[in-house]
């Protein structure tokens, strides 16, 4: 048993293992509020859309992602071996950690993930993503209001009717 799961059987109390947990800092549970540092990253690949939290998908996705910007989504994004080097470094320090991931298994698309499913599937109706003021569930903006800074919290969501 390791330290976190000692200290989380002696807390017992619903109200302070909540706590606990929102210190956490993945995808797979936590703050919601994630490293958007990277200037580079911010630049090149928010150009073109979002520049997603590294934390939303594992190390294996980048990996996968950044070695087949040529064809990114149907896109060349591609960059300069230096500047990709420098943007996998920071994406694979940065990445959400969860275990029996491989990089055949790896999902490329954030909104596939089984935590987005859960967390946007039971609140959010099918009508939501065909909305025009959201489109698609890879518009993270339509409802969190401050996911260019990489915060994804409750307090700052607002689904727009």
């Amino acid at each position: 048993m390791n330290d976190l799961q000692s200290l989380m059987r002696r807390l017992r109390g619903g109200f302070l293992a909540a706590g606990i947990a929102a210190v956490s800092a993945s995808a797979w549970g936590g703050s919601h509020v994630y490293d958007v540092s990277s200037a580079k990253y911010r630049g090149e690949c928010g150009a073109c859309h979002i520049a997603y939290p590294p934390a939303l998908l594992p190390a294996q996705s980048w990996d996968r992602l950044m070695t087949n910007l040529d064809k990114h989504f149907g896109s060349d994004a591609s960059v300069d071996a230096a500047t990709a080097k420098e943007i996998g470094d920071f994406l694979r320090a940065n990445a959400g950690v969860k275990r029996k991931v491989t990089a055949d298994t790896a999902s490329l698309r954030i909104s596939e993930a089984s935590w987005f499913k859960r967390e946007h599937g039971e609140e959010l109706s099918p009508a939501v993503w065909k909305s025009p003021k959201v489109k698609s569930p890879s518009n993270c903006e339509a409802c969190h209001l401050q996911a260019a800074q990489g915060d994804f919290s409750e307090r700052s969501i607002r689904v727009p009717r």
